[in-house]
């Protein structure tokens, strides 16, 4: 199992378009990914008020970095919740 850990920052003024397009896209384009497990949205940094941590886990590393980022369902994922960006994520796999 593989966790990986995303923290987004948000441009400001999106911040609720992003956590519901964040909903939409964990509850539509997540589940139909090969290797995914469950999705866990965990809220907004307290010393960087701008950026979102959540979390999803994947049977493995390949699942998500090969399998997902690799498909059609990424472009869906980034279409949700990709214009909300103020950068690049920070994303980091850790075994469970």
């Amino acid at each position: 199992m593989i966790l990986e850990v995303a923290h987004v920052t948000v441009l400001t003024g999106h911040e609720r378009q992003f956590e519901s397009d964040l909903r939409t896209a964990a509850s539509t384009v997540l589940p139909q990914a090969d290797g995914f497990v469950e999705f866990t949205p965990h809220g907004w940094c307290i010393e960087r008020p701008s950026v979102y941590l959540f979390t999803i886990r994947w049977h493995t590393l390949e699942h998500h970095t090969e399998g997902f980022r690799g498909s059609e369902l990424f472009a869906q994922w980034r279409a949700f919740i990709g214009p909300h960006f103020d950068g690049p994520p920070v994303v980091e796999h850790f075994s469970s």
